[in-house]
């Protein structure tokens, strides 16, 4: 029987590459046979990185800003030179800033514009220019899979992450209506979905839900109280359903928001 997990020999693009998940995904999906090509700002660990993907599989690293369509266009052109192809695109890139975020002494007035611009802009249309780029790809060749990461936050308003939650909230909106557009105008074979990761630490966060010492902060304990399976994911745990969401085994999966929380959106009391 045939193995539906099969991806061996498909090139995927991995934008935000150089982060906590980016690497892990990366790591696990090179030892599945995929050909890795990794997007990121950050040269001197990129190139790194690509050497040490390079000893597993074909890998590929390149400098690049999801918020200009002329770096993304050229990263297209350097892929398409090396690898002649594109099947899958994972939009990692993303983040949040402090300013964005609203601190239990203050309200939404307080919050800085300028940052919930940003954050807004850099994981809204992070997703967004690098879809426009590189699924011109897919569409031209009429299949491939491409995954958003989307955020809990965008299935309930968290306290205190404003700019953040509103910016994946799009993400899920994004998914949903890119998974109709390409089905209908391009290809039903070209597949748009979203994981939505539930609380892990990363350099990113480590200070909003952990102390110097380890132990956690109030916000941290909320979280793992509110959470079934009782402790935090660890980045490995993404790495199955994103095999699943690029692989045949979801050939009729689009759409969806893949819900990776140990509980956490389903939970109430």
């Amino acid at each position: 029987m045939k193995n539906l997990f099969d991806i061996k020999g498909k090139v995927v693009v991995l934008t935000g590459g150089c982060g906590v998940l980016g690497q892990c995904i990366a790591r696990y999906l090179a030892e599945q046979g995929a050909h890795m090509v990794i997007l990121d700002m950050n040269e001197e660990a990129g190139k790194k990185f690509e050497a040490e993907l390079s000893a597993i599989t074909p890998a590929l690293f390149l400098k690049t800003n999801v918020l200009e369509a002329e770096v993304l266009e050229q990263n297209k052109k350097d892929i398409l030179a090396r690898f002649g192809t594109i099947d899958v695109l994972l939009n990692a890139a993303g983040g949040n800033m402090a300013a964005a975020n609203i601190a239990p002494d203050q309200t939404y007035l307080d919050a800085s514009d300028d940052a919930i611009r940003k954050v807004v802009e850099l994981n809204l249309f992070g997703t967004i220019l690098p879809t426009k780029v590189f699924g011109s790809v897919l569409c031209e060749k009429k299949e491939g899979a491409i995954v958003n990461f989307c955020s809990e936050s965008a299935l309930r308003p968290l306290t205190r992450v404003f700019g953040y939650g509103c910016a994946k909230s799009a993400i899920a909106s994004y998914t949903k209506y890119m998974a109709t557009e390409m089905a209908q105008k391009f290809s039903p074979k070209i597949r748009v979905n979203a994981i939505v990761p539930g609380f892990l630490i990363t350099n990113q966060n480590r200070a909003l839900l952990t102390n110097p010492d380890g132990s956690l902060t109030a916000r941290g304990e909320d979280v793992i109280r509110h959470t079934p399976a009782g402790r935090f994911a660890e980045p490995e745990e993404l790495c199955g359903t994103i095999h699943y969401l690029i692989s045949e085994a979801s050939s009729f999966v689009t759409g969806a928001l893949s819900v990776v929380d140990g509980g956490f959106d389903i939970f109430s009391i």
